[in-house]
């Protein structure tokens, strides 16, 4: 059996309405990992989260299931949860049990009831939250109206960390670089846009930020896990498990910049005395 370094493992919980791919999003994650050879089908029953027989039947998730991947030395445990608002007491124990609150929202449908139910339940819990814009490559989508949805209703805290590229191909990071050609946005004005906003937590890097000194990986990753655990920032990632895109890079961003076990919030614990013991 592996033996995985506490520092090396990251937990994340998808959550969102029913319909933003979040089972087919982990599968296409275990399969660009090479956890399996070929991701399975929802309308096949071939999943390996829906391996129970009646959410093979009616194709989608009833409960919560768990699936693990390596990538590039980290271990990912990933939580897939129903998206019916019917199941939701399955969802918020996953979101219990891990650091990193995923919230997958579906590219063409935009925010939908339980997006606002959901982001609002791992913000009362203290939960690091980041946004995934899923199933890019639907034709016609208007991304850039999507994410300034997302910014109105959840605040200006919530800013891409990259941004689809060639078509929705792939993506463009936003966070440790600076330049390239995207599909809706600039990288330079998104990426000064999200510094400064990690930058914000810590007064000696956003004195040396101004100052115009060049800041190191360690010191934006820890601003950066600092932001999420406060709050003052929420990424947005585009993925799109058809075509694969943006998948590599969430991969690395969980690697880079997501908190392992010892770095998100620690859960919420009642402390009384006697009767209230």
């Amino acid at each position: 059996m592996p033996n995985y370094r506490t520092e090396d493992i990251r937990n994340i919980t998808l959550v969102g309405h029913t319909g933003s791919g979040k089972t087919a999003l982990v599968e296409a994650l275990l399969e660009k990992s090479g956890k399996i050879g070929e991701a399975g089908s929802i309308d096949r029953g071939t999943t390996t989260s829906d391996h129970d027989p009646l959410e093979q039947e009616y194709k989608h998730s009833l409960d919560s299931a768990i699936a693990s991947l390596d990538f590039e030395g980290i271990h990912v445990n990933l939580i897939d949860t129903a998206g019916f608002p019917d199941f939701r007491g399955p969802t918020l124990t996953g979101m219990a049990a891990t650091e990193t609150t995923a919230i997958v929202i579906n590219a063409h449908s935009g925010i939908e009831l339980s997006t606002r139910r959901l982001m609002r339940r791992a913000k009362r819990r203290r939960l690091c939250r980041i946004i995934i814009i899923n199933r890019i490559d639907q034709p016609g989508l208007k991304l850039a109206n999507v994410v300034r949805s997302i910014q109105d209703e959840f605040g200006p805290e919530c800013l891409p960390i990259n941004l689809p590229a060639e078509n929705c191909s792939t993506v463009r990071d936003c966070f440790f670089g600076s330049d390239g050609e995207t599909d809706i946005f600039s990288v330079a004005e998104a990426h000064e846009a999200i510094i400064d906003q990690v930058v914000e937590t810590n007064e000696s890097l956003m004195e040396k930020y101004l100052e115009g000194e060049e800041l190191s990986r360690e010191e934006l990753h820890n601003a950066f896990e600092q932001a999420l655990r406060e709050g003052h920032l929420v990424p947005i990632c585009f993925t799109s498990a058809t075509t694969g895109a943006g998948l590599g890079q969430f991969l690395r961003f969980c690697k880079r910049l997501l908190p392992n076990p010892l770095e998100g919030n620690p859960p919420p614990v009642l402390k009384g005395e006697g009767k209230n013991a």
